[in-house]
């Protein structure tokens, strides 16, 4: 199973789809919420070069946003 860590926040609605989306597909994830998380958001930016959310991370392949054809493929579904 691969290594996946969702950095995301509380209010953002494409953030709870991609968690949705692991969760029905039975994947494990870590999940960061930057917006209480500084460390975190540092570590989203130094991987993505985005500040926006979601970023996705499947051991090391940067994925921006709800992108499920990207994901699918990442996670070999």
């Amino acid at each position: 199973m691969p290594k996946v860590i969702v950095y995301s926040t509380q209010t953002c609605p494409f953030c709870t789809m991609v968690e949705d989306f692991l969760r029905q597909n039975k994947v494990e994830f870590k999940h960061f919420d930057v917006g209480s998380d500084r460390a975190a958001l540092k570590e989203m930016v130094q991987k993505s070069g985005q500040t926006g959310v979601p970023v996705i991370d499947i051991d090391g392949k940067i994925i921006i946003g709800f992108n499920e054809p990207a994901l699918r493929e990442a996670l070999g579904l």
